[in-house]
């Protein structure tokens, strides 16, 4: 379950890989340290978009009808066609180079740093909303999709982002639940590079 996420390569270059125009991003600074409640670039069929990554849910309710509380950062592939708290909502691609997690202790935490082994990016699994914010603001909002963890991620973490491939992307976009199913499944073993993350500054979650 990505704890943080890293966007450092030129939205050029991330537009030429997924065919699509970016002019209105072009300014987008790298950054190598994103946070849940922050903004990051997704893709969706109106191209690429800025979001913030966390989905207020207000208006939602749970199972029992009650309302859901918590932002949310995550959605479990196994229920997000099936939780009412996921009603109505859409469906986006992050793009990243990678993410960080943590094990250990609070204060004794270790971050590592987990990428795809050829470079380029990963494409996760996303669903999205939008927040009607006090004054009449319209907020694009994002929440990354996540499964079992393969055997790679699993010392590290009990859950990981589904993860696409850049064929499926648009099946991911526009196919139905039925169709999309298939996709929702961990990243192939052995594809990510995963090292001890020290050269960050940061506070661990």
């Amino acid at each position: 379950m990505p704890g943080r996420v890293f966007q450092t390569q030129p939205i050029p270059v991330l537009a030429e890989r997924l065919s699509v125009s970016a002019t209105h991003l072009a300014d987008e600074p790298p950054r190598g340290n994103i946070a849940p409640g922050q903004d990051v670039v997704a893709l969706t069929n109106k191209g690429l978009e800025r979001m913030r990554w966390g989905i207020i849910p207000v208006g939602r309710v749970n199972a029992r009808g009650r309302p859901v509380m918590e932002t949310i950062i995550n959605a479990r592939s196994e229920t997000v066609f099936d939780k009412s708290a996921f009603d109505g909502v859409g469906r986006a691609v992050l793009p990243v180079e990678g993410w960080y997690e943590w094990t250990g202790e609070k204060r004794r935490k270790t971050a590592w740093r987990l990428r795809p082994k050829r470079g380029g990016f990963l494409y996760f699994a996303a669903i999205t909303d939008v927040w009607n914010a006090p004054g009449g603001a319209e907020v694009a909002q994002i929440a990354i999709v996540t499964c079992e963890p393969n055997e790679d991620v699993k010392p590290i973490h009990h859950r990981m982002a589904v993860i696409l491939d850049a064929e499926d992307l648009q099946l991911w976009l526009n196919g139905s639940p039925r169709e999309v199913s298939a996709l929702m499944r961990p990243w192939p073993k052995g594809r990510l590079v995963i090292e001890e993350a020290t050269d960050v500054d940061w506070e661990a979650p």
